[in-house]
């Protein structure tokens, strides 16, 4: 198993910027891609981002060139920098991991919010 315990999340004015982090514990050579899913209620989970552990990025084109993820596989963390944030960027935020060769994420976090106001 893997446990997964996300903090950052809060409350900021649209431009501003936060910093997720996502650190996991348990059976961690299970593990290869780590990143986060946002939701907002009533919709799918929509990935953001990812990483694996060759560092290799994965964007959704709502978030490019504004957020940046990053991994520190000695410390079995996972960051998320949020840049220039708006409104439409609010919501709950859930870091997860992947498996080898699995086709989608096998654990997740408890989530965090993000709240952007306009």
């Amino acid at each position: 198993q893997v446990q997964l315990v996300e903090s950052g999340g809060g409350l900021v004015q649209a431009g501003g910027s936060l910093r997720l982090s996502c650190a996991a514990s348990g059976s961690i050579i299970r593990i290869n891609v780590m990143g986060w899913y946002r939701q907002v209620p009533g919709n799918q989970r929509e990935l953001v981002a990812s990483i694996d552990r060759g560092e290799g990025t994965n964007y959704a084109d709502s978030v490019k060139d504004r957020f940046i993820i990053s991994r520190d596989n000695a410390k079995n963390t996972v960051y998320l920098q949020m840049n220039s944030l708006k409104p439409e960027d609010t919501a709950a935020y859930y870091c997860f991991a992947q498996g080898w060769r699995r086709p989608q994420p096998d654990y997740w976090g408890q989530g965090t919010q993000v709240t952007v106001s306009s």
